[in-house]
């Protein structure tokens, strides 16, 4: 404020306005429509690897188990 007074009222008022400006300029939307930003909403997640399927081995690792449980319940009443 004291850095305002010291100036002079012009360049104070285009300084002011300036400074408007850039805050009305980050306010603005990037996207013109919904779907075009939830299209690069997607493009973005994609680039970071969260639509991919990760490999699980539970359901193997199940099967495995239960063949062995099986297995062991036949030989040991065999």
């Amino acid at each position: 404020m004291e850095s305002i007074r010291r100036q002079n009222p012009q360049a104070a008022l285009m300084s002011l306005e300036a400074e408007a400006a850039s805050a009305r300029g980050g306010f603005a939307c990037l996207f013109s429509t919904a779907d075009e930003y939830e299209s690069a909403l997607i493009t973005e997640r994609r680039a970071q690897g969260r639509y991919t399927q990760h490999r699980s081995y539970w359901p193997f690792v199940l099967f495995a188990g239960c063949a062995l449980i099986v297995t062991g319940t036949v030989l040991l009443f065999a």
